[in-house]
């Protein structure tokens, strides 16, 4: 087969690259064929590559790789978008999805033709108001492992390292999310496998957030897991109730919601945008 066949989807502006084994049964994915295809520039483009295979007892299995080419953890975003993608190739039998991601089961459903569910088990190793320098920085943090590492750093805890002053940003846009973003993300503090990093801004009823991927190794449109970390960190650091709406970077609204059972997070989703932007085929020749 001298052709690749894939479908290009966007969740909330993270956007990936699916490609089906049923369409592929051949295809050998390596790290630097996934490099080639997510390059924006001289490949399809895309934050990360997903690769669905059927698999016995669920609807189907998820294998997602980020667009450095290396197996990423779990991807929310990606998952939202898997549903409607096996809604697509009609591997579900209603609206509901029951999948597997490196051998855990999770679920989702449908709720219209553009939103979509994904419910996620319950976070682990939550931290409040820890403390870490940069370069030029004094960042004051909270974390939280959501199926993902991730940090989360609110607009106004930001300081400067030698007057100790705290940084005035007027709103989130001035936040420079690449260079600070990537200084956190390697820290020592998070070694060996490093973090993603969120930074969040509450403006009035809105809630902004913009994200540094790790393995992406850049700012992202949008990080399901990002926010779904940065709504239990406003929860338990703001008293915001859910659910939590947040405004990404590319402008969509993620809905967080959860409950708190004997002071765990329980009963956790995010729902949003999930949709095929377009489908195609590749020169194998050029990637493999």
């Amino acid at each position: 087969m001298s052709k690749i066949f894939f479908t290009k989807m966007t969740g909330a502006g993270n956007d990936f690259i699916f490609i089906d084994r049923k369409k592929n049964p051949d295809v050998d994915l390596k790290d630097e064929n996934i490099r080639k295809l997510c390059n924006r520039r001289f490949g399809i483009g895309a934050d990360g590559l997903i690769l669905i295979d059927d698999t016995s007892g669920y609807d189907y299995k998820m294998s997602y790789f980020n667009s450095d080419g290396l197996a990423g953890s779990l991807c929310a975003n990606g998952a939202r978008c898997s549903i409607r993608f096996a809604q697509y190739t009609k591997r579900l039998k209603n609206n509901n999805a029951s999948f597997v991601v490196d051998d855990i089961r999770y679920s989702g459903k449908i709720i219209d033709d553009k939103i979509i569910q994904f419910n996620l088990n319950t976070p682990k190793d939550i931290f409040l108001n820890k403390e870490l320098r940069t370069s030029d920085r004094i960042i004051n943090f909270s974390f939280v492992n959501t199926g993902s590492h991730h940090v989360v750093v609110k607009m106004d805890d930001i300081f400067d390292t030698q007057t100790g002053k705290k940084i005035s940003f007027n709103n989130i846009s001035e936040i420079p999310v690449y260079q600070l973003g990537k200084e956190i993300r390697y820290h020592d503090q998070f070694n060996p496998d490093g973090t993603n990093v969120n930074f969040i801004q509450i403006k009035g009823d809105v809630i902004y957030i913009r994200t540094y991927e790790r393995g992406v190794e850049d700012e992202t449109l949008a990080c399901g897991t990002g926010s779904v970390a940065s709504a239990i960190i406003l929860h338990l650091s703001e008293n915001l109730n859910p659910p939590i709406t947040l405004r990404t970077f590319g402008g969509d609204n993620l809905i967080v919601n959860f409950s708190i059972v004997n002071q765990n997070v329980e009963n956790l989703t995010i729902t949003g945008p999930a949709i095929i932007v377009f489908e195609g085929t590749v020169n194998r020749d050029l990637f493999f």
